[in-house]
């Protein structure tokens, strides 16, 4: 799908937002889905499972509070190699959000003793409940993953990870690509930062991207080679690339992570990767998303494991 360019509703073109068009913003974000009944619920049910550590509390007044949960193994031994998975860094992308809690609910206990596992299935709990990229300042949480953030969302989540850096081996960030990319964040981002919008297109089918100053090649065909019993890989487009960026293996581009201030680059990680599911294809639904994100984190995983250095 390719948007057409238009003038967002909110600002002048051409000219930065200032606090008078952020908050004008905010106004116009409204709940349409729930925290506590889609997250914390299922968080409560895993809590004879997992321990369960509340690293953070955001305070969106006056949208209210929002408490930040990560799941811990039980039994959790230093002996053991740790493995992150984080979803919701942006709140509308539902499948990392649900697939992460799958993942914890159904599936992870097939790694007891072999793996301590901390999964972060919401980082970003505003945004999940406006089905929005940003926070209520207007900042996206992706791109804030760096000392003095000025996300709240984000500063939580490194500093729930900075006792753990370097013994982390493998983190997979689950993500989604939508169609209201082109729709209305992408232009919002535009003319928030007062640059004009260039309308792309967005990519059928699931992708990864991995990090061009860590590239690890063997471990993101691995994913793929799994996901793609699940749903279909998105194609490269007439250029070669997806979303703007060259594809260097079937379903797979490269970022540079910690330049960019993205999830996936706080942990030091050996093996890390960022999902991204395309939920508005024809041959989606929403189990099928979650499915295939469940397969990334257990294809990520089991490929850690066996190449343990």
């Amino acid at each position: 799908m390719t948007s057409t360019s238009s003038f967002y509703p909110i600002g002048t073109p051409g000219q930065p937002w200032g606090a008078a068009e952020r908050a004008e913003w905010r106004s116009q974000q409204r709940p349409q889905r729930s925290y506590e009944q889609d997250v914390l619920s299922v968080v409560e049910r895993l809590r004879s499972r997992f321990d369960v550590e509340e690293y953070g509390c955001l305070d969106y007044a006056p949208d209210g509070s929002f408490p930040l949960f990560a799941l811990r193994s039980r039994g959790w031994s230093d002996e053991l190699p740790c493995m992150l998975v984080t979803g919701g860094v942006h709140g509308y992308e539902t499948s990392g959000v649900h697939g992460a809690l799958q993942f914890a609910e159904q599936h992870a206990s097939a790694y007891d003793g072999r793996a301590n596992l901390l999964i972060v299935p919401c980082v970003s709990p505003w945004a999940y409940e406006r089905i929005h990229r940003w926070n209520p300042d207007a900042i996206d949480p992706n791109r804030s993953f760096h000392a003095d953030s000025p996300a709240g969302e984000s500063a939580a989540l490194m500093r729930l990870v900075a006792p753990l850096h370097e013994r982390i081996v493998m983190h997979i960030d689950l993500h989604e690509t939508t169609d209201s990319d082109e729709s209305e964040f992408r232009p919002a981002l535009a003319a928030r930062d007062g640059k004009v919008y260039a309308p792309d297109t967005i990519p059928d089918g699931f992708y990864l991207v991995d990090d061009s100053e860590n590239p690890q090649p063997a471990f993101q065909k691995a994913v793929i080679e799994a996901v793609a019993k699940v749903t279909h890989i998105a194609p490269a487009d007439e250029r070669g690339e997806i979303i703007g960026s060259p594809v260097v293996a079937p379903g797979v581009i490269n970022y540079a992570l910690k330049p960019l201030g993205l999830c996936a680059g706080i942990s030091g990680a050996r093996y890390t990767t960022t999902t991204e599911v395309y939920p508005d294809s024809p041959r989606a639904t929403p189990e099928l998303c979650n499915a295939a994100q469940v397969a990334a984190v257990h294809a990520a995983i089991d490929f850690a494991l066996a190449h343990m250095a």
